[in-house]
């Protein structure tokens, strides 16, 4: 194929579908026009990279067919009526995804934390390595519960949402590391595990479990979910498939970065019963109730409205509209 004299020829055709391509308002006539030169270039295109591979004029017209593409099919979405399907099906299915994950994180922290709490609680010279007779004496007896209401409970709820969700977000958005998120979960089962070890080591372990589960319940629940989400994008890169590491990488950081933004209203929920139910002379079922309540909501929408997103082909990944066609690849 002479490229020069194919050039020559199209030139005037290529030129009316780069006008077409940049006119902001078409006829009806002009969008039917459109499409026919739309096709006919695609043609010449597709006849270039046969013949002679990529070449100058093969970019031009594959610039002018990306312009044309846009303007036939990019009107963008109202970003409002993105919510309803990001919350019903793409966060849902992110969250599903996850599921036997956050079971094993979960398993282990409360192996790990409940392991350091009765070897530190039982050995005296662990204990009192942690401070002197009279601070923990002061720790177990007033600061674990005036912890949760030193503070104006508008206030308090405020910073542990902020500071968990933080830390959620961390979770996920190094989770390519594959060493921030197992970090995190370690910091928290030994810290828990610590202060558990204390309480029980002044007899007070019942006090700890009644003041740590009604807002633990879903607090460490999406700390568990933050932690596999990042050891699945962690995952992505060690073991990507077929695909290029990048596009594993990709698809994993699009479909479970939603799940840092799902975390901030569970972790909201969570923020508002620490602040204001926890630390309320309730009776303790009452109190317990309500945050077991929390966590089967939030567990009803990752399994269950999860699992029927899953069923209807959602991932938590952007649409193939958004994304790109993906690269086919065998296997």
């Amino acid at each position: 194929m002479d490229l020069d004299a194919l050039t020559a020829a199209r030139r005037d055709e290529w030129a009316r579908l780069n006008a077409l391509g940049r006119t902001r308002r078409l006829t009806g006539p002009e969008v039917d026009e459109l499409v026919a030169r739309y096709r006919s270039a695609s043609a010449d295109l597709a006849d270039m990279k046969t013949s002679a591979g990529r070449t100058p004029q093969g970019d031009h017209v594959s610039t002018l067919l990306a312009r044309a593409r846009l303007r036939l099919t990019g009107g963008s979405e109202n970003v409002l009526r993105r919510i309803p399907r990001f919350f019903a099906l793409q966060l849902p299915a992110a969250l599903y995804r996850l599921r036997w994950t956050t079971l094993v994180i979960a398993i282990v922290f409360v192996a790990a934390a409940s392991v350091v709490a009765f070897w530190v609680s039982g050995d005296p010279a662990l204990v009192a390595s942690l401070g002197s007779k009279a601070q923990l004496q002061h720790y177990a007896d007033e600061q674990f519960t005036g912890y949760y209401s030193e503070n104006p409970a508008a206030v308090f709820a405020g910073t542990v949402w902020t500071n968990n969700a933080w830390i959620a977000a961390q979770c996920v958005l190094f989770g390519i590391t594959g060493i921030w998120p197992v970090m995190v979960l370690i910091q928290n089962a030994v810290g828990i595990g610590t202060a558990a070890a204390i309480m029980l080591a002044f007899g007070r372990g019942d006090v700890f479990v009644l003041f740590i589960l009604p807002h633990g319940l879903l607090e460490m629940t999406s700390i568990f979910v933050a932690g596999a989400a990042g050891l699945h994008i962690f995952w992505a890169w060690v073991a990507p498939g077929a695909r290029s590491r990048g596009e594993a990488v990709a698809a994993a950081g699009r479909a479970l970065g939603t799940v840092a933004i799902g975390l901030v209203f569970a972790l909201a929920l969570s923020g508002l019963v620490e602040g204001f139910v926890t630390a309320q002379p309730w009776p303790w079922p009452v109190k317990i109730g309500l945050g077991a309540a929390a966590l089967g909501a939030f567990l009803v929408y990752m399994l269950v409205v999860g699992r029927r997103a899953a069923r209807l082909g959602e991932t938590g990944d952007l649409t193939e509209y958004e994304t790109g066609t993906p690269r086919l690849v065998a296997g």
